[in-house]
């Protein structure tokens, strides 16, 4: 492979990776602009090696055709180990947070950065850049439609403390029918040295949009009861 093919390989392996990267650290995410940029990167020297090392195959089978019934390959091989790879540094982006998955689309990305450097490295160049194009437009348009016509409820974990209950439970569960407020999880904790009379409980909540959360926590705060996010 000449050298000119493999840096503007490398080089539009930066840019692809950079640009999905770039749309990930901006929104904080666990793997942002240099991660991306390094997987996309991986995977294209792997597909430039194995394309690299076929070409050699063929060149040698074709001054010694004896070697046709000895040399074997698998074109998807180093690939597919690519690929299955970068499965692990997705599942290192997936976190637990206040009661729901973060980080599946971090992951998708890396994933697909790397199929997309696998492209770059074979030199599949159309393909590659509109597959960058599809992913950031993804990303970036397709979230704010997400926000405005999908997603409907930010979720939130409530503990609660009270000296004594008093028919709190249904309190609240009334405040948030009311409210259109949903539960989602209760949990009930017990301390090691229990007070008489005293409960606490966290309770995972989806929340509408247009809905603040101060607002909800200043109206069902009472004096016995201490209310907060976790």
């Amino acid at each position: 492979m000449e050298i000119r093919h493999i840096v503007f390989r490398l080089f539009m392996a930066i840019v692809i990776g950079g640009a999905i990267g770039y749309e990930r650290k901006f929104n904080n995410r666990p793997a942002g602009f240099r991660t991306h940029i390094l997987v996309c990167v991986g995977a294209t020297i792997v597909s430039m090696i194995q394309v690299t090392s076929m070409n050699e195959m063929i060149q040698q089978m074709n001054v010694n055709r004896e070697l046709v019934a000895v040399f074997k390959g698998d074109v998807g091989r180093m690939g597919a180990q690519v690929i299955s790879g970068v499965g692990f540094l997705g599942a290192g982006t997936i976190i637990h947070e206040r009661g729901s998955v973060k980080g599946l689309t971090t992951a998708a990305s890396l994933w697909v950065v790397a199929c997309i450097g696998l492209a770059v490295g074979w030199g599949y160049y159309y393909l590659s850049l509109l597959a960058a194009l599809s992913v950031v437009i993804t990303l970036v348009s397709l979230k704010k439609f997400e926000n405005k016509f999908i997603e409907k409820f930010n979720v939130f974990k409530v503990r609660i403390d009270c000296l004594n209950e008093n028919g709190m439970e249904e309190e609240l569960e009334k405040y948030f029918a009311e409210n259109n407020i949903k539960i989602k999880n209760i949990e009930y904790l017990i301390e090691e040295e229990e007070i008489e009379a005293h409960s606490s409980s966290i309770y995972t909540i989806l929340v509408p949009r247009n809905v603040k959360m101060v607002n909800v926590l200043k109206e069902i705060s009472t004096s016995e009861c201490n209310i907060s996010t976790v």
